[in-house]
């Protein structure tokens, strides 16, 4: 049963490798409410009609070139493209999800749900460069890569991708009510202060 919370939707924005899915698995436990992260690929593949591969790797990664073309596709008036289609979908589900406490991970849940005048409460997570790529030359997807060039592609691909479907860039702190530095403070201290600013 879960606690009762000064706001039952919680949205995490972050950089990459910032601990943004460590953070949301660790607020789950201790306000008994669901993290809804990798999940968003069944349920987007259900109502999209794309692959789950597709959602994958274009659920929330966007090339500067992949949105230059897009924008320009998107001119004309037949063409959807499956950026498009799959963040059509992925709204959908997150305004489904929202109907009942947790928390969601990043897919523009901060903006879909202040653009649908849904109350939530929305964080961001950052760090710097160091602490990023410790933490990502520990994750399976970058094995065998250079980890400061898979930091950046990440991070690009992320802002990119925010940037097309919200219009603001992403870590612009007057879009979060609040914005930890996961580095410095660390990841149990910001479950700390998450739980005190969440829990009446």
């Amino acid at each position: 049963m879960g606690k009762e919370l000064m706001y039952p939707v919680i949205t995490i924005s972050r950089e990459y490798a910032a601990c943004g899915r460590t953070i949301a698995a660790g607020l789950s436990e201790r306000l008994g409410i669901p993290y809804y992260d990798k999940d968003f690929v069944k349920e987007t593949a259900k109502k999209s009609g794309y692959s789950e591969e597709d959602i994958s790797r274009e659920g929330e990664a966007m090339s500067r070139a992949s949105r230059i073309l897009n924008r320009i596709l998107n001119n004309a008036a037949v063409y959807t493209s499956s950026f498009d289609g799959i963040f059509k979908a992925q709204a959908e589900v997150v305004l489904e999800l929202a109907e009942k406490p947790c928390i969601i991970v990043g897919r523009c849940a901060d903006y879909i749900l202040t653009n649908a005048e849904v109350p939530c409460f929305r964080i961001f997570l950052y760090a710097d460069e160091e602490h990023r790529r410790a933490r990502a030359a520990q994750l399976a997807e970058n094995e065998g890569q250079d980890i400061a060039k898979a930091v950046a592609k990440h991070d690009a691909n992320r802002e990119n991708y925010y940037k097309q479907y919200t219009g603001r860039d992403m870590g612009d702190v007057k879009n979060f009510d609040i914005c930890l530095d996961t580095g410095k403070i660390g990841v149990e201290r910001c479950i700390d202060i998450l739980c005190e600013i969440l829990e009446k």
